[in-house]
């Protein structure tokens, strides 16, 4: 027999804003969780270069910061509507400046990410491969941040659920459903934290200190990340409500994550080439 929801579940009432000016406007955890994801990104970074691990010096390090902050912005918030919601976006173009609304994804901001990277070793003359290892080293402290945002915020929800640690979310459920009549979930958002946030932050720290891969075989530490996060993601979407219609009977978010797996592993291969010019040169 199912429990009493309203008696035996916490609900997730908690408010999006840290301030609050007004009903629709203040300082969210949301954008906080970007702030301090970018934060550690830098603190890091810092770290790396005065350690001697890192080719990118106080220039470098501003403008691939510069081009991640825009390459997660843009390619999250397009990603979302072009790989969860095109024919919202169809329908309505100008609905993608609405960040307000909400509406990232983090498929999108790999790609952007990518493009920032290029844009980054172009111009500062970099070896691309030890560039993107440390690049992938930044990412899971964001992503850690953004999932706590999300359960706060009451979204990208789990499937109902009964475990003892279930939590009833308002808004899975049409506006004026009382709290009784509404099937409490697994708090996905959390597990995904963990997973994504945690557990690859930990991975990735441990791999580029106490590690020789990013010296001995630039371009895997990268490559481990990507198929790593496409395991973890698939694991975390087991529990997740799918946020749209499912691709060859998988959620959007694993079935994304498939071509992760194809960038890992491309980038295995070209690990274990030797470079062939100056820019290629293991750096450590």
């Amino acid at each position: 027999m199912k429990p009493d929801a309203a008696h035996s579940y916490w609900v997730d009432d908690l408010s999006p804003f840290v301030v609050r000016f007004s009903d629709s406007f203040g300082i969210r955890y949301y954008g906080l969780a970007y702030v301090l994801g970018f934060f550690i990104a830098a603190l890091l970074l810092h770290l790396y270069w005065r350690a001697g691990r890192s080719a990118l010096n106080s220039k470098a390090q501003s403008d691939l910061l510069m081009a991640v902050v825009i390459g997660v912005m843009l390619g999250g918030r397009l990603g979302y509507f072009l790989l969860y919601s095109p024919a919202s976006f169809l329908r309505e173009p100008l609905a993608v400046l609405r960040i307000w609304d909400g509406g990232m994804s983090s498929h999108g901001g790999f790609i952007g990410v990518c493009l920032a990277l290029a844009w980054l070793v172009r111009k500062h003359k970099l070896a691309w491969r030890s560039t993107a290892d440390i690049l992938v080293t930044l990412a899971p402290p964001g992503l850690f941040f953004g999932r706590i945002a999300n359960f706060i915020n009451g979204e990208l929800w789990g499937k109902v659920a009964y475990v003892p640690w279930a939590v009833i979310f308002p808004k899975s459920a049409p506006d004026g459903t009382p709290v009784t009549e509404i099937p409490p979930r697994h708090p996905s958002q959390l597990y995904e934290a963990l997973l994504e946030g945690l557990l690859l932050t930990i991975y990735t720290q441990l791999r580029f200190w106490r590690s020789p891969v990013t010296h001995e075989r630039p371009g895997q530490l990268a490559g481990e990340f990507l198929i790593l996060y496409a395991g973890v993601r698939a694991v975390g979407e087991v529990f997740r409500e799918p946020d749209a219609s499912l691709f060859f009977g998988l959620s959007r978010g694993t079935f994304y994550s498939l071509f992760l797996v194809v960038g890992g592993l491309i980038l295995f291969a070209m690990s274990r080439r030797k470079p062939h010019n100056p820019t290629e040169e293991p750096e450590g």
